[in-house]
């Protein structure tokens, strides 16, 4: 006889003779002693199904998994911006659904459905016969994969007979509560159909480009084929299988009277024709603000005991519809008009071609080179390979050449966010340059300088010489600001350094207030996340910032001085409409002065009137009370443009995700000609549609001088005083409002390639501005 271990398949069989061995070798036990194990087991079954109910799902859990609605995000004006649904699905009702998919379900999977109370005593006892002879075979019924697909956490998936009882226990609960034709339609919104794809409408949809009420016999027998298994019978990936998997589907309808058995044979010879398309979420009109409100409101859910997804929340936020879709048309067209610039630029010999020892740096930095020296490959070769391979170098430079854009719009008078465009394309950058993108301001930093000085008590009548300027630093370095004209050796008055932007003025400004000083202003004001180095070049911006804190850091100013946190939702309600919670703006704190505020407000109205920032009065021919601040960094890798209304500030950062990318053109990549069409686009359009009211002027807040106070006294004596009205009953304290949660500034994701779009309209001539350096030297 040989040695060798019997077949697996025979192993099964002989497991029940061993076991029949073993019991003849016990004492035969006595009538009375089965009689009460016979009475026990009955006993201790129902006891331990008792014990399990009340780990299973309740009836209030049931009922919220029937009806769970995602919460829903609204804009100001009551439009939809986002709706968080846990998985990719449109849930559609029965009657919205082919006939020949429930029956090609209900004879594939469960031909009794409609007899059984949720438990098939018939199948599970075939089942355990089946499995009991070796071969394992499944018994659940539809309410029972219902209640596993609902409640995968509380049932298990463990193949364990406490899971089975769970199962059964859960699906008597549904059958109780529900109707048949209910049961089907949850059902089949909720299995899923793999690539995203949850429920029958979105798989109708990705596999045949349909929807689900016009599915043919064929169609309904592969998707409901795809049941047994997804990714066995996967009919992009294993058409075979899904094939003959389908015609199993067809003969069992043919079984059991669903379908013509005169028609199985012409059908079972059909291939298998399918129209493939992933199904992706649309990303919705303002999608990195909702990745905010996301954060926000789970945090929120957490506390409060509500399931984001279930519950039907619905957010009220600040944010304008109206001003929210044209910030993002002015953002994607001067997008595509920056984009034709940067690839004529890096198209050129002089460009990509011409940078060597950049591209190969690029190439090094990428996943496939550090992929293939990870495998042990020489990194030379490597190094060499990659840049002889034609797709991907291409692809690296369209990565590495994308302009992005970033733009964000604040309510001063409460900080509330209007608008907030993170990208050009989500789906191509997620990565959101409003909130996590951390960059040099240049000079859009300066108005801290200025407002440091003003608040000090030097006038904007003041005066500097405008000279060669050097600072000295540590280790015996230098520092020397200069500006694109030669020193004058005239005084230029604080005015007219801030409206034309001239670095040599800021620096020497920026020596007699004081670092530090221009530091705890800037902080106060709203800059607040990033870390400033209080440096001498701190001044012309080297610091790295996010567009969101210089957005709010100007609304402060905007604001007489007062900072409030930016906040993104006024109020949260139920699926009915009740409140549940409303949410006020934070307190104000006063971070400059009223009167300093308005008297730099009014310098920073000349940028906008005559200095850098004058395209928004001859291009976009705004008349409105406006201030600004162009700002620029070394060799134009960023440009920057903020603009104040009494009502609205706005602001726009222009650049490229490496910022060792640039337009590679001192006139294109100054803010004034980047960053600003974007924010004079939106502008002019809230302005136009009175979105912002064209005739409010900013009010100066000064307090009443000496003479003013002593007549308002003297006039105080003649005057009856009226009596003081009944107060007003108090208000409960609302809650603050939310505010935007602060991401890590790290380097972005890397990005799909761009298409070439067209190049960009004549020039506006404007002033020029002063660059800052591209990094601030040690202190």
């Amino acid at each position: 006889m040989s040695d060798l271990p019997e077949p697996p398949s025979r192993q099964p069989r002989r497991l029940p003779q061993r076991l029949l061995a073993y019991l003849r070798g016990l004492p035969r036990p006595s009538r009375s002693s089965l009689r009460r194990i016979a009475l026990a087991l009955p006993v201790l079954a129902l006891a331990y199904v008792l014990v399990l109910i009340p780990f299973t799902p309740g009836i209030r859990d049931i009922r919220k998994a029937k009806v769970e609605q995602p919460a829903r995000v609204l804009s100001a004006d009551g439009k939809e911006l986002a709706v968080f649904k846990w998985a990719n699905r449109q849930w559609v009702g029965l009657a919205d659904i082919s006939p020949q998919v429930t029956a090609a379900l209900i004879a594939t999977e469960d031909h009794r459905f409609r007899e059984h109370h949720g438990i098939d005593f018939y199948r599970l006892g075939g089942a355990m016969l089946h499995t009991f002879s070796g071969e394992r075979q499944g018994g659940s019924t539809l309410t029972q994969q219902l209640a596993r697909n609902l409640f995968p956490d509380e049932i298990g998936r463990a193949p364990t007979l406490t899971r089975k009882l769970k199962e059964a226990i859960t699906a008597l609960k549904i059958e109780a509560l529900y109707s048949k034709d209910e049961i089907l339609e949850t059902y089949l919104n909720t299995v899923p159909f793999l690539y995203n794809a949850w429920g029958i409408e979105m798989a109708a949809r990705t596999y045949f480009d349909k929807p689900a009420r016009n599915l043919d016999v064929l169609e309904a027998a592969t998707l409901v084929g795809m049941l047994k298994g997804n990714s066995y019978y996967n009919p992009v990936l294993n058409p075979e299988r899904a094939v003959a998997r389908r015609n199993t589907v067809l003969a069992q309808m043919v079984k059991r009277g669903q379908l013509d058995e005169r028609r199985l044979e012409a059908l079972q010879k059909k291939p298998l024709r399918i129209d493939f398309e992933r199904q992706l979420e649309s990303p919705g009109p303002a999608p990195h603000f909702a990745v905010q409100i996301r954060k926000w409101l789970i945090s929120w859910a957490d506390r409060n005991d509500y399931n984001i997804y279930a519950d039907g929340l619905v957010l009220r936020t600040t944010l304008d519809s109206r001003l929210q879709a044209r910030a993002t048309q002015a953002v994607m067209r001067r997008g595509r008009q920056l984009q034709g610039l940067a690839d004529q630029a890096w198209n050129s010999r002089k460009g990509w071609s011409g940078s060597p020892e950049l591209v190969a740096t690029f190439v090094r930095e990428s996943k496939e080179y550090r992929a293939a020296v990870a495998r042990g490959q020489d990194p030379d070769e490597s190094l060499a390979r990659l840049l002889a391979d034609k797709a991907f170098m291409e692809a690296l430079r369209q990565d590495k050449t994308r302009v992005q854009v970033g733009f964000l719009a604040i309510d001063p008078r409460n900080a509330q966010i209007r608008a907030w465009v993170g990208s050009r394309d989500f789906v191509q950058d997620p990565f959101d340059h409003v909130a996590q993108a951390r960059r040099q301001p240049g000079s859009t930093f300066k108005p801290f300088v200025y407002g440091a000085a003003f608040d000090k008590g030097m006038s904007p009548a003041g005066t500097l010489v405008d000279q060669a300027v050097e600072i000295p630093l540590k280790n015996d370095e230098i520092w020397r600001p200069d500006d694109e004209s030669p020193p004058s050796g005239k005084p230029v008055s604080l005015r007219d350094g801030l409206v034309y932007s001239r670095n040599r003025i800021t620096a020497q400004l920026m020596q007699e207030v004081g670092p530090a000083r221009v530091a705890r202003l800037a902080k106060k004001m709203g800059v607040r996340q990033s870390p400033l180095e209080e440096v001498p070049s701190l001044a012309l911006g080297t610091s790295p910032v996010t567009l969101r804190e210089m957005v709010s850091a100007y609304a402060t100013l905007a604001n007489g001085g007062a900072f409030i946190e930016p906040v993104l939702v006024t109020r949260i309600e139920d699926r009915e409409g009740r409140v549940l919670e409303e949410f006020a703006p934070a307190d104000a704190e006063a971070a400059l002065d009223a009167g300093t505020a308005y008297t730099l407000l009014d310098v920073m109205r000349g940028v906008v009137d005559r200095g850098t920032g004058v395209a928004i009065r001859n291009q976009f021919g705004l008349r409105a009370d406006l201030a600004g601040k162009t700002g620029t960094t070394q060799d134009n890798t960023d440009g920057w443009f903020i603009l104040m209304h009494p009502q609205l500030v706005g602001g726009a950062w222009v650049g490229f995700n490496d910022n060792r990318i640039t337009l590679r053109s001192d006139y294109w990549g100054q803010g004034a000609r980047s960053a600003l069409p974007i924010v004079g686009d939106t502008f002019h359009y809230a302005l136009a549609n009175r979105l912002i009211d064209p005739k409010l002027r900013f009010q100066s807040q000064e307090g009443p001088g000496l003479l003013q106070r002593g007549w308002n006294w003297l006039k105080g004596l003649f005057v009856t005083p009226e009596p003081e009205p009944a107060p007003e009953p108090r208000r409960p304290r609302r809650q603050a409002a939310p505010r935007p949660a602060t991401a890590p500034a790290d380097t972005p994701p890397p990005t799909p390639p761009a298409v070439p779009q067209a190049p960009s309209p004549p020039p506006v001539p404007v002033a020029p501005e002063a660059t800052a350096p591209a990094a601030a030297p040690t202190q």
